[in-house]
C-alpha cells in the first residue's frame, strides 16, 4: 500500500513538473506582431496659421453733445436701429453765469441805445420834413436807428442761445437735441437722465451720449506673431471661428497688415484687419472674440496619407506597403502640401495600397 502511495506521489510530482516546464516554455515564446494598415484617402489639405482677435464694426461712432448741460430725456436704448439724423437725447442747458450776465448787460445797453436812436430819428425826421436838415444828414440818423434796432435783436438772440441753446428766429434745436450722425445700431448708452454732460470742443473730448455702429459691415481685428507675418499678404482668405457661436465659421478677406510690430509678452505682434463676409440676415455682436485661420495654401480633393506613416532616410520619404498579408516593403514616395496631420501624395502610391502603421497593435494572437 505504501508503495502505491509513493508511486502516485511521484507521478503527480512528475506531472506538475512537466506542466510547469510547458507553461514556462509557452510563456517565453515570442508572440507574433499584427500590424494594422491604412489606405490613402482623398481630402482637402489647408496650410494655415492662426491669429487671435475680435470682430468689431468698421464704423463705430461716439455721439457727443455740442452744448454742456443736464440730460433731460433719452429717446433710444441699446440694440435699437437708428438712421442718420434721428434724435437720441435732449439736453437742458445750464448757462454759464458769467456769459449769462454779460449777455443780459449787452441787451440792456442795446435797448438804451435803441431808445436814444429812436428819439433822435423821430426828431430828425420832423426837421427833414420842414427842410431844416439835408437828406444826407437824415440818412445817417436812419442808419444809426436801424443799427441800434439790429443790435437789440442780436443781443436778445444771444441771450436766448445762452439760456436755451436756441433762438426764436432760427427755430432750430440742434444744440439741445442730440442726433445720430450715422445710420446703424445703438451699441451703448453710457449716460442716464439727470447726468451732467460736457460739450465737445478744442480742449475737451466731451461726454459720450451714445455709441452707434453699422453692424452690417464688420471686420476682424487681430494680431499675428512676427514668425508668421512674413507668410501672409493682403487678399488671403481667413476662416473665422467665434467662441460664442458654435458649429459655424465665417469667411473673411485679409485687407491690412501693420507695417510696425508691437512688443507684447516678450514677442513682437503685428496687427491685421480683414473684411468679414456675413451671410444674409446674419448678425454678429460687436466685440466677440475670434480665432482666424489664415489660409497660406490649399489643395482641394487630393490623395493624402497621415504624416505619422512616413519614414525618413536623409532627404527621402518612404512608407511600408503591404505586398502579402503582414509582409511589407519600403516604397519611395513624393509628397506635396502638408497641414501638420495629413500630407499630399504626388506619386508612389495607389488608392488601393495598404500602408503599415508603425505603432504595434495591442491585440496579439498565440499560435
Amino acid at each position: 500500500m505504501k508503495k502505491i502511495v509513493k508511486i502516485s506521489a511521484l507521478v503527480i510530482i512528475l506531472l506538475l513538473f512537466v506542466a510547469t516546464i510547458v507553461y514556462l516554455y509557452n510563456k517565453s515564446k515570442e508572440k507574433p506582431v499584427v500590424y494594422q494598415t491604412e489606405k490613402p484617402f482623398t481630402t482637402t489639405i489647408i496650410k494655415k496659421t492662426v491669429a487671435t482677435g475680435s470682430v468689431i464694426p468698421r464704423k463705430e461712432i461716439e455721439i457727443k453733445p455740442q452744448v454742456s448741460g443736464i440730460v433731460e430725456e433719452v429717446f433710444v436704448e441699446a440694440g435699437k436701429t437708428v438712421h442718420q439724423g434721428d434724435i437720441l437725447a435732449r439736453v437742458r442747458i445750464i448757462p454759464d453765469l458769467i456769459n449769462l450776465n454779460n449777455a443780459e448787460g449787452r441787451m440792456e445797453r442795446a435797448k438804451i441805445a435803441y431808445e436814444d436812436a429812436k428819439i433822435n430819428n423821430d426828431r430828425q425826421e420832423k426837421l427833414f420834413k420842414v427842410n431844416v436838415i439835408s437828406a444826407a444828414d437824415f440818412q445817417q440818423t436812419q442808419v444809426a436807428f436801424k443799427n441800434a434796432k439790429q443790435e437789440v435783436d442780436a443781443s436778445e438772440a444771444n441771450l436766448e442761445l445762452i439760456r436755451e441753446g436756441v433762438n426764436k428766429k432760427s427755430g432750430k434745436t440742434t444744440n439741445t437735441l442730440i442726433r445720430s450722425t450715422i445710420s446703424g445700431m445703438i451699441l451703448d448708452i453710457p449716460i442716464k437722465v439727470g447726468n451732467s454732460v460736457i460739450e465737445t470742443n478744442n480742449f475737451n473730448a466731451g461726454t459720450t451720449i451714445a455709441t452707434v455702429a453699422d453692424v452690417g459691415d464688420m471686420i476682424f481685428q487681430g494680431k499675428v506673431d512676427e514668425t508668421e507675418v512674413g507668410k501672409i499678404k493682403p487678399g488671403m482668405d481667413l476662416l473665422l471661428t467665434i467662441g460664442a457661436i458654435e458649429n459655424d465659421t465665417f469667411r473673411a478677406e485679409l485687407k491690412y497688415i501693420a507695417p510696425k510690430g508691437v512688443l507684447e509678452n516678450g514677442a513682437v505682434q503685428f496687427e491685421i484687419k480683414a473684411d468679414v463676409k456675413l451671410k444674409e440676415k446674419q448678425f454678429i455682436r460687436s466685440g466677440y472674440s475670434a480665432n482666424a485661420d489664415i489660409v497660406l495654401d490649399r489643395r482641394d480633393h487630393v490623395m493624402a496619407i497621415k504624416e505619422s506613416l512616413l519614414l525618413f532616410e536623409g532627404d527621402s520619404m518612404f512608407v511600408e506597403v503591404e505586398t502579402t498579408p503582414q509582409k511589407f516593403e519600403k516604397r519611395l514616395i513624393k509628397t506635396g502640401l502638408s497641414d501638420g496631420i495629413n500630407i499630399q501624395v504626388l506619386s508612389g502610391l495607389k488608392p488601393t495600397d495598404k500602408i503599415k502603421i508603425q505603432q504595434l497593435n495591442t491585440s496579439q494572437t498565440n499560435k
